[in-house]
């Protein structure tokens, strides 16, 4: 594919941040095997096992579950190595407009491959704006843009795409979508109409990209905090501080503004980036601070080429690995029974996709945009 670019074994990279994406990535792929859903089909409703497998489901509507966290996660680690990037092409002499080129460039890139995506998923053309890449299409320039600002200023203008949004939400007028929390009815699902022309059967909106902005900016924070001078202890310390503050401040928000996801209301990604703050607070601890990484190794594996196996699983694992291994596996192992079946080709599947990512990793070809 003409808009990757591959390079020998990268120099500089921050090995919690890429086990962070790797284990996110990971979590992904599993769901693109359909692991979590044969677990909920094999279980019996009530269990132990079904109860965390029903963690790996989107909330419907007003709630969080874990797997609500996985997509902020995505967006909050771009927003992570933003920083490292911009820092490791300027060592490279590159300047500053052609660095701004270069993202304008990905971000381009990043909305042709959420809208083929989609595309993919329907079996024919179609202009869709749901997919997480079309998302940081639209948020990774703009946190791009204010990184040259000073902390306070970048977050900021975060809060005010959260204000903005929470305000749309609240105060639009037009009728048949001025009810801000009730599905299909708010100015998110007016903003579909008028952007694509028709509504996401499951609540979702396009215009989620400017509230979850704020998950890339806050990351490139949390990526300035990492790059910055103070002790070890002390970077983590403000991570751990700042992800409770998030958390408890988007628990509390929730009686006035329903934490919901489909539609990211402020409660939701402030939560959700509380989250994420303290996931890479452990990963930073665990693997930078105390050493301890023979553990996050699948994840690094995996992290050293996100984007490739995610397009991967989303588009080849998913139209032909899946119904290929099903094959073999339901012709030697029919005696599992469907359910167990059905969870050992995910597993299968996964492990093939994961092999695949650790063939590249040992020939040191790292794939990106």
């Amino acid at each position: 594919m003409a808009c990757f670019e591959t390079e020998k074994a990268p120099a500089g990279r921050l090995l919690s941040l890429d086990a962070f994406r790797g284990f996110t990535m990971l979590l992904l792929l599993a769901e693109g095997t359909h692991l979590y859903g044969a677990i909920l089909r094999s279980t019996p409703e009530g269990s132990l096992l079904h109860s965390v497998a029903t963690q790996f489901t989107h909330h419907p509507w007003n709630g969080l579950r874990f797997w609500d966290l996985v997509q902020p996660a995505f967006m909050f680690i771009v927003g992570v190595a933003l920083p490292f990037a911009v820092a490791k092409r300027k060592q490279l002499g590159m300047s500053d407009a052609r660095i701004t080129g270069h993202v304008l460039y990905r971000a381009l890139v990043l909305l042709l491959l959420g809208v083929g995506l989609h595309s993919v998923y329907a079996g024919r053309l179609v202009w869709e704006l749901w997919n997480v890449l079309a998302q940081l299409a639209i948020a990774y320039p703009l946190a791009f843009l204010l990184m040259r600002y000073r902390a306070h200023s970048q977050v900021a203008a975060s809060v005010a795409l959260l204000l903005i949004t929470e305000l749309l939400y609240r105060q639009w007028a037009v009728p048949g979508f001025d009810q801000a929390f009730v599905q299909g009815h708010n100015f998110g699902a007016w903003m579909d109409l008028l952007l694509m022309g028709k509504l996401n059967s499951g609540g979702w909106v396009a215009i989620n990209c400017v509230p979850t902005a704020a998950h890339v900016i806050w990351g490139v924070l949390a990526g300035q905090l990492l790059m910055g001078d103070l002790p070890a202890a002390k970077k983590i310390q403000r991570l751990v501080t700042f992800g409770a503050i998030c958390v408890v401040v988007g628990y509390a928000l929730n009686p006035l503004t329903p934490i919901i996801k489909r539609i990211a209301t402020s409660s939701f990604v402030i939560v959700s980036a509380g989250w994420c703050l303290l996931a890479l607070a452990l990963f930073c601890w665990l693997i930078d601070v105390r050493g301890v990484r023979k553990w996050a190794f699948p994840g690094l594996v995996v992290g050293m080429n996100s984007i490739f196996i995610y397009l991967f699983g989303e588009t080849v694992g998913s139209q032909w690995v899946n119904p290929t291994v099903a094959i073999f596996t339901e012709g030697f192992f029919w005696w599992l029974g469907a359910g167990l079946l059905a969870v050992f080709t995910a597993t299968v599947v996964l492990g093939l996709e994961w092999s695949l990512c650790y063939w590249l990793y040992r020939r040191r070809i790292f794939i990106r945009i």
